[in-house]
């Protein structure tokens, strides 16, 4: 295929997010086969494995990378590394994701969160490539940041939570939020299902000019601001379903931002929030391109 290189390693990448799972065989950023399921249990992961299984035997990969929802334990010191810490999704908590393939299969296993995987995957390929100080965003069933400094994920005690944030609520809200743990807190406010909820029918029946936009335009372009603001970043990519199906809500969110940001910060006016503020260079591929980088990271690491 055009563009593929003896140099460039066969890699496995495993996205696993909140409403689907895609498995991914590739070179370099040229997708070969992928397959799909829909996240239900744990037993996602058997589907998985054994669609991998039928990959290796056919053209062994040399590692594989999993891109997953979260909260997950990054932490290699940590005797639970690589498992799913207190999500929400049921029958998910606990689960040893990491493991699931590492015990499986003779390769190097990479591990980290879809969202900061699709962070990677822009700062290699995409929108974010030749910025040292970078994020992703995501607003889908959950709304996620992954922080890319010098081309390396930001992780401390955990990785980045920013979805779980409050930001001020729009005059005459009273929708209490759809967070199990949090309320109205911005995943609980603009997440899909926090989304439906609130407009009480399904989102494609919504429309763009309907006051709930309105709303979640402020939501975001307060959080986008904090995010300027606490990170000075080069590039903030915005992807997710949300988006993905409200493209329009871009533009809103970058004049929410401008609004919350009054001026403070020289030069970043309405204009230059336009090449600041975008959408993925990589569409729909940038969480399984994700898990791609993720697994090149765990090749890299495992040789000598």
């Amino acid at each position: 295929m055009a563009g593929l290189t003896d140099n460039d390693p066969l890699i496995a990448g495993v996205e696993l997010g909140g409403t689907k799972c895609i498995a991914t065989l590739a070179r370099g950023r040229t997708i070969l086969h992928q397959s799909r399921w829909p996240t239900q249990g744990p037993e996602t992961l058997d589907h998985i494995a054994a669609a991998l299984d039928r990959w290796h035997a056919q053209t062994p990969f040399a590692a594989i990378g999993i891109g997953s929802f979260g909260p997950l334990c990054l932490d290699r010191a940590n005797g639970h590394f690589g498992h799913m810490e207190n999500t929400p999704k049921p029958g998910w908590a606990g689960v040893d994701v990491h493991g699931h393939f590492a015990r499986r299969f003779a390769v190097p296993v990479g591990i980290d969160t879809d969202v900061t995987g699709a962070a990677l995957a822009e700062g290699v390929w995409g929108a974010s490539t030749g910025c040292a100080v970078h994020a992703y965003a995501t607003i889908g069933t959950g709304v996620g940041l992954g922080i890319v400094m010098d081309g390396k994920a930001v992780h401390g005690r955990l990785h980045p939570e920013a979805g779980h944030m409050r930001i001020r609520r729009t005059p005459g809200d009273g929708f209490s939020g759809a967070c199990p743990a949090h309320g109205d807190c911005l995943e609980g406010l603009v997440g899909g299902p926090a989304l439906a909820a609130r407009a009480g029918r399904a989102l494609a029946d919504v429309p763009d000019d309907d006051s709930i936009w309105q709303r979640v335009a402020a939501e975001l372009g307060e959080w986008v601001a904090m995010l300027i603001l606490c990170l000075s970043p080069q590039r903030l990519v915005i992807g997710g379903g949300v988006l993905d199906h409200r493209p329009a809500l871009l533009g809103r969110v970058r004049g929410a931002v401008a609004d919350n940001l009054g001026g403070y910060l020289a030069g970043l006016d309405l204009a230059a929030l336009q090449s600041l503020v975008v959408p993925p260079a990589l569409g729909r591929d940038a969480g399984p391109l994700g898990a791609i980088v993720i697994g090149q990271s765990a090749l890299r690491q495992a040789r000598p």
